[in-house]
């Protein structure tokens, strides 16, 4: 007698699992502009890489012995590929209780993050709904309450620091929902689908007497462009897929393992002529920095994260013949490139990401110091600061400084660990000092100048004598600056760096002394 007729059940209890919360709750979803978790699952990963775990989790009920209902697990899990990379991907679905993680079955979202920790694999997560104790109507069910405890988060936590976790919001995401997205190494939105928040409308109504839309509440606009808690916005749900596979591309499967090296095209001789007028003359204007980062990276290879929160600093991976490298840039258009609180958090994470997973780091540095003024005191940003200036100085990963022009105070004073070789190039247009001369000359001078018949033109012969000693090859007969370089030299001396930079990596790895936080 063979075992045929279980087979034939298993079988039909997946077909069954694959109904999700029936027809109707489907078309909902398909309605509200959003795919179901296997339809997202099959778009992000390689064909056919899918293996299920746990697919016959499900709340049944038995007439007789026999199955008389089945309502599917509202969350799916399992192994798959990305361009051949192997990770765990889990999903909520939200045609059943709402994505609700009361609906989940048995602990299944805590099995996945562990397989992926276990198993040494990036974990991705398809967010869509709250992920968390599921509403007020358990206690019914239960007929008591609890005490809350967050499943499995010493896992999700150690993660952080050993495998590469990716996120999308693709719905409302409440909770521990909305913090499961957070609580990541990248997270993309999809604008005006999806929403994040700590608790929905109907809660901040009753709870704080606000009365908002879910959009109002937490869009895109809100978190991608404004909070910073979302580092990406895209415009559907196949451009998130798009973007979790962009990302994972630059990062190793695991902290134990080096990046991933790709066959370059693009030539390490490329010499720009563009690079050699960039930078203008006149001190007071600005320049495209995303131009050079595409006029010295490998063609199409940079990807920006965060974009839109903390302008004045550009953050994004990219390659350099074929090398992933973590890059660091900063934009005069925004604020003359200054580092706000903003920044200067973002420039933490993201140094953080990259010293975590053995990025060599890139700096292109153009910073005239601080945000200064009464919105940068309120904002803390001399804590927010002091915490950038601390990440650079524990980041143990090869790192290089492009100076392409202001180098200034405190903050430009982090540029790179001084205490350490601070490998670094710079332009002809560098331009460094304690404080800029043009509004240092005041602070200094103050007492000479208010004292002068001619006070103008007193501060102006000041500023001519030291602007006579501000060149750049001043600093370098005194070896205060190793290399002033021709800019167009610039990728070939990063392309001969980053293969250095690959040969010493193999010291780095493994976990870090200083664990990452989201």
């Amino acid at each position: 007698m063979s075992w045929q007729p279980e087979v034939d059940e298993i079988k039909r209890r997946v077909e069954l699992a694959k109904q999700m919360g029936g027809e109707a709750n489907v078309a909902r979803q398909h309605a509200n502009g959003r795919l179901t978790v296997r339809e997202r699952i099959a778009r992000l990963l390689d064909p056919d890489s899918f293996h299920e775990v746990g697919a016959l989790a499900d709340k049944a009920v038995y007439v007789e012995g026999e199955l008389a209902e089945f309502l599917p697990s509202n969350f799916v899990c399992g192994t798959g590929r990305i361009t051949g990379l192997r990770v765990v991907v889990g999903g909520d679905d939200f045609t059943v209780r709402g994505g609700a993680a009361d609906a989940a079955i048995g602990h299944k979202m805590s099995y996945a993050e562990r397989m992926a920790r276990e198993l040494k694999m990036p974990m991705v997560r398809l967010v869509d709904g709250t992920g968390g104790g599921g509403s007020v109507k358990m206690l019914e069910t239960m007929g008591r309450t609890y005490v809350p405890a967050n499943p499995a988060w010493d896992l999700i936590v150690a993660s952080l620091s050993e495998i590469p976790v990716v996120a999308a919001c693709l719905g409302p995401c409440a909770g521990l929902g909305a913090v499961r997205v957070v609580h990541s190494h990248f997270s993309v939105m999809v604008r005006e689908v999806s929403q994040l928040f700590v608790a929905g409308p109907p809660v901040v109504e009753r709870g704080v007497g606000e009365k908002v839309t879910k959009e109002e509440l937490g869009g895109s606009h809100i978190h991608a462009r404004g909070s910073g808690a979302v580092d990406n916005e895209v415009e559907n749900e196949d451009e998130a897929f798009a973007q979790i596979r962009l990302f994972l591309s630059y990062l190793p499967q695991n902290v134990w393992q080096l990046p991933p090296r790709i066959v370059s095209s693009d030539s390490v001789q490329r010499r720009e002529e563009g690079l050699l007028s960039i930078i203008p003359r006149d001190r007071r204007r600005s320049y495209d920095a995303r131009r050079i980062l595409q006029l010295v990276l490998d063609r199409d290879s940079f990807f920006e994260m965060g974009r839109y929160c903390g302008r004045p600093l550009i953050t994004g991976l990219a390659r350099l013949n074929g090398y992933a490298v973590g890059v660091l840039a900063s934009d005069p258009q925004q604020g003359g490139g200054g580092l706000d609180a903003a920044a200067s958090e973002k420039m933490t994470r993201f140094v953080d990401l990259c010293d975590t997973f053995h990025l060599p780091v890139v700096n292109f540095v153009d910073q005239p110091g601080f945000l200064i003024g009464t919105r940068a005191e309120r904002q803390g940003t001399a804590r927010y600061g002091a915490r950038a200036m601390a990440a650079v100085y524990q980041a143990s990963v090869p790192w290089v400084s492009i100076i392409l022009r202001r180098v200034f105070g405190v903050a430009g004073a982090a540029h790179g660990n001084a205490q350490g070789l601070n490998f670094r190039y710079a332009w002809p247009s560098g331009d460094w000092g304690s404080l800029p001369i043009e509004g240092g000359v005041m602070a200094a001078y103050k007492r000479d100048i208010e004292s002068s018949p001619d006070p103008d033109a007193r501060r102006q012969q000041i500023e001519d004598l030291l602007n006579e000693l501000r060149s750049p090859f001043r600093t370098a007969e005194a070896f205060g600056i190793e290399e002033i370089i021709d800019p167009r030299d610039t990728r070939r001396l990063l392309c001969d760096w980053v293969e250095l930079a690959y040969e010493l990596l193999p010291n780095e790895l493994g976990i870090k002394r200083r664990g990452m936080r989201p």
